[in-house]
């Protein structure tokens, strides 16, 4: 190998000694639980499990970054690493909640919902196993890993399977309410979560519902229907608009697969305008779900917003972020031009 292709293949490992860092040093293995404040599966699927035997975990080989590690160090009978093997694990989940149990399988989004996508289908959806799929560090959250690791078709793909809730967390006390109604909701789920460094939402657990969204914020000009790592900054945005003298209602969309169809009707009969804003490809997404609503509605202006049908460049995440217009500042602007 030439000089000057082991100096790039050091740059893209992330490996250079010079200033330049393309790799962020808190990726993947090893994130202490302080780096990743969101991260409260492991945690909170252990606290459950004290009263619940029926609850078990299982990674392919991802437990320190998705920290299932911490259900690991209460309950080690009742983990299991597969390794590098996801359709496996999700097809062993499956004959797991065949016997009784209540499995949740993590793994990044990725490798989760499009690698598996057979599996969740066919192994759990189909029969209504209650098998939990957790996708973590989903949209372009992996964003240094580039195409094979980002998740931007989850939502659409998942949305498409019959039988199978599909539901994102918004923020850690959101996905401890999440996990707890869970437990004994019927069939199979697809938890769509971030990458565990999410900014706080909800200042307690709130109290959810599959198929009934959370409403955060009253308005009347526009509302923005967010889910998943989207809601934050739509309530920021929504904050710099009022500023502006604009009113903005935020609907935190968590629930996909139900879908609040009687949220979306308030919005189009309530408020002057509709936005949607996901991180994944608007193309079958939370977008398209609200449009499929809409049809059949009286008209109002409406726009979709998250990344456009295309494959994501590689860089850090917050910069992909800013370039797609899915931070406040971005999204304020989205939602001025919109209203015009």
């Amino acid at each position: 190998m030439s000089t000057e292709m082991q100096n790039e293949a050091e740059i893209f490992r992330g490996t250079t000694s010079g200033e330049t860092r393309f790799k962020d040093h808190r990726s993947v293995r090893g994130t202490p639980r302080a780096g990743m404040p969101a991260f409260v599966l492991g945690e909170e699927l252990a606290e459950l499990a004290q009263t619940d035997p029926r609850i078990v975990v299982a990674t392919a080989d991802l437990a320190s970054a998705n920290r299932t590690n911490d259900f690991r160090d209460a309950h080690p009978e009742r983990f299991f690493d597969f390794g590098i093997a996801e359709k496996n694990m999700i097809t062993a989940a499956a004959g797991m909640a065949a016997c009784g149990l209540v499995p949740y399988v993590a793994t990044f989004a990725s490798f989760a919902a499009i690698l598996g996508a057979e599996q969740i289908k066919t192994d759990c959806a189909y029969p209504r196993q209650k098998v939990r799929i957790v996708g973590t560090h989903s949209g372009m959250s992996m964003g240094f890993y580039g195409s094979s690791h980002h998740s931007l078709e989850d939502i659409g793909m998942m949305r498409a399977i019959a039988d199978l809730t599909v539901c994102c967390a918004t923020d850690a006390n959101h996905l401890r309410a999440l996990l707890r109604i869970s437990v004994d909701h019927p069939g199979a789920m697809y938890i769509r979560l971030g990458r565990g460094r999410d900014p706080q939402v909800y200042d307690a657990v709130p109290e959810l519902a599959f198929g009934k969204a959370r409403r955060l914020r009253e308005g009347a000009d526009l509302t923005i229907i967010a889910t998943g790592s989207t809601v934050r900054a739509s309530l920021d945005a929504a904050e710099t608009l009022a500023a502006e003298g604009r009113s903005v209602r935020v609907v935190d969309m968590w629930s996909i697969a139900p879908l609040d169809r009687d949220e979306i009707a308030a919005a189009a009969s309530e408020t002057g305008a509709i936005l949607t804003v996901e991180e994944g490809n608007i193309t079958g997404g939370l977008g398209t779900a609200v449009a499929e609503v809409l049809v059949d509605l009286p008209r109002v202006p409406f726009l979709r917003h998250g990344v456009p049908d295309r494959f994501v460049e590689v860089g850090p995440p917050a910069a992909l972020y800013a370039n797609y217009r899915l931070d406040a500042p971005g999204l304020t602007a989205v939602a001025r031009e919109f209203l015009g």
